[in-house]
């Protein structure tokens, strides 16, 4: 089984991944006791994280630590950075790191976010699978999931799930070309 690069992400039914100012607050409703929607078991086949620097950024400064520190962790960045432990910040060719990864042997590869991120590498057809968790909420403003300009791609559904707090995840495959 070669890895794969999966896009596991939440987004409003109305398709932004944040509020404006970069603001997650409309996930809040959705953490409740027990539930991680299937996250423990995604996470489990990972040995690789990819992950925008805004992102990246966001994640250590509301967290207060990066959580992806046992894996291989790249995040993509413009600027040349020194590595911290397993974490490489990578301002090369996309296309020629996820190949690289790609090749090698190991679990999946994880994209974390954020959308200029996701954007690139749908661009780039790089992406296996998508794992959207779609948050029965309409926001109406903020960062958008998908830009104006990716290519058009047909996806296959892997399966669906809902839950009780109305969460709707849909797994699908990009087929390859």
């Amino acid at each position: 089984m070669s890895r794969k690069l999966i896009v596991y992400i939440s987004s409003s039914l109305d398709g932004y991944i944040a509020k404006p100012n970069d603001d997650l607050s409309f996930l809040n409703s959705m953490m409740v006791e027990g539930e991680d929607y299937g996250y423990s078991e995604f996470i489990s086949n990972v040995d690789t994280v990819v992950i925008g620097r805004k992102t990246y950024d966001w994640v250590v400064n509301e967290v207060g630590f990066f959580p992806h520190k046992d894996v291989d962790s790249y995040v993509i960045t413009n600027k040349e950075k020194p590595q911290k432990e397993r974490t490489v910040f990578y301002n090369g060719n996309l296309n020629a790191l996820i190949e690289n990864l790609k090749a090698k042997s190991g679990k999946n590869i994880y994209c974390d976010g954020g959308a200029m991120l996701v954007n690139s590498l749908l661009k780039l057809d790089l992406v296996d699978e998508l794992i959207l968790s779609v948050v029965p909420v309409l926001l109406g403003d903020g960062v958008k999931l998908f830009e104006i300009g990716i290519p058009e791609r047909e996806l296959e559904l892997v399966n669906s799930n809902s839950f009780s707090t109305g969460l709707v995840q849909l797994h699908y495959r990009f087929p390859k070309r």
